[in-house]
C-alpha cells in the first residue's frame, strides 16, 4: 500500500512558521547563552581542579569522591534536610489554612491577599534576613515579647539549638505564593457539593476531607513541587543571618552556603560544580519521586 504524500506547505503556514521562530529566538538565545552553555561549563569543570586563579587540571572523578568523604558536606546535606521537611510543610499548612479563612468570601479581599503574598516578594530578601538577624538578636523584638512570659532573654540566631529555627520560621512566613495558589484551587471547587454534604448532614471538618482536600490535591500537589524545590536551593537567609559561616558551630550551614563557601572563599570551582550536580539531581530524584508517588493521591476530576 502506498504511502500518500504530505500535503505541500503552504507560503501563509512558511510564513507562520517564520514569525514564530523569530519571536522564539530571545528566548532561545537566553535558553542557550544563560542555561544551557554554563551547565555543559559546570559539568566540565566538576571534573577538574580549578582555582579560579590558574588554569583548570583534569582529576576526573577526585572531587565527586572527596565529596563523600568530607564531614562538612554531609553536615550542610543534614541541616539543609531538617530545613526543607520541616518549613515546607508548614509553610504550605499555613497557607492552605489562611486560603480556607479567605475564602469564605470576606470583603476587601484584594487587600487581604496583595498584604499576605508581601512576604513571599520579601523573604528571600537581603533586606528581610537582615531584618530578621536583629529581631532575633539579643537585643531583638522577640526577645521582649517572650520576656512577658518569663523566658530567658538570650541570642536566638548565636544558638545552635534555636538558630535554624529561626530560618525555618523565616521560610513559613513567606507563605503568600502558595497562599494565592491555593485560594486559585478552592474557587475551583463547585459550590454545589458542599451543598449537596451539608443536606446530607456533613459539617465543615467532614467537608474539607471529603470534598476539599480530594479536589485540591492537584494544586497541593503543585505546591510541594514548587516549595521544596525552592526551600533546597535557600541560600540569602543562612548566609546573611549567619554572617557567611553557617553558624553557630554550623547549625545554619545550608547546602548552598557550603557550595559558595567552597567556590568563592576557597576557590575550589571544580569541587563546587561537583556539588551543584549532585544537588541538582537530588532534586531531581526527589521530584521523580514525588511524581510517581502522585499517582497514589492526586485526584483530578476527570479520571473515572
Amino acid at each position: 500500500m502506498t504511502r500518500k504524500k504530505d500535503p505541500p506547505i503552504s507560503r501563509q503556514n512558511r510564513r507562520e512558521a517564520r514569525a514564530a521562530w523569530v519571536m522564539l529566538t530571545p528566548w532561545l538565545l537566553g535558553f542557550i547563552g544563560i542555561t544551557a552553555i554554563p551547565m555543559i561549563a559546570s559539568l566540565v569543570i566538576s571534573f577538574t581542579d580549578y582555582p579560579l586563579v590558574a588554569a583548570p587540571t583534569w582529576v576526573g572523578l577526585e572531587n565527586y569522591r572527596e565529596l563523600f568523604q568530607d564531614p562538612k558536606f554531609f553536615t550542610s546535606v543534614g541541616v539543609t534536610v531538617r530545613y526543607v521537611f520541616i518549613s515546607v510543610p508548614l509553610q504550605l499548612a499555613f497557607a492552605l489554612g489562611l486560603a480556607l479563612v479567605l475564602n469564605r468570601g470576606l470583603s476587601g479581599m484584594g487587600l487581604y491577599r496583595s498584604a499576605f503574598y508581601l512576604p513571599s516578594l520579601l523573604g528571600s530578601s537581603v533586606a528581610i534576613a537582615i531584618l530578621w538577624r536583629q529581631v532575633f538578636g539579643a537585643d531583638g523584638i522577640f526577645n521582649d515579647l517572650v520576656g512577658l512570659f518569663g523566658v530567658p532573654q538570650i541570642s536566638w540566631i548565636g544558638n545552635p539549638e534555636w538558630a535554624l529555627s529561626t530560618l525555618i520560621v523565616l521560610n513559613v512566613w513567606t507563605f503568600g505564593s502558595p497562599m494565592v495558589i491555593f485560594l486559585a484551587g478552592l474557587r475551583q471547587i463547585p459550590r454545589e457539593y458542599y451543598e449537596a454534604a451539608a443536606v446530607d448532614g456533613a459539617g465543615r471538618i467532614r467537608q474539607f476531607f471529603r470534598i476539599t482536600l480530594p479536589l485540591l490535591t492537584p494544586v497541593v500537589f503543585f505546591n510541594v513541587v514548587l516549595q521544596f524545590i525552592h526551600a533546597f536551593q535557600a541560600f540569602t537567609p543562612s548566609y546573611i543571618v549567619s554572617g557567611g559561616t553557617g553558624g553557630p558551630v554550623d547549625s545554619t550551614l545550608f547546602y548552598t552556603l557550603y557550595l559558595y563557601q567552597r567556590g568563592f572563599v576557597q576557590f575550589e570551582m571544580g569541587y563546587a560544580s561537583a556539588m551543584a550536580w549532585v544537588l541538582l539531581l537530588g532534586i531531581g530524584i526527589f521530584t521523580a519521586a514525588n511524581f510517581i508517588g502522585s499517582r497514589y493521591w492526586v485526584f483530578y476530576g476527570d479520571e473515572k
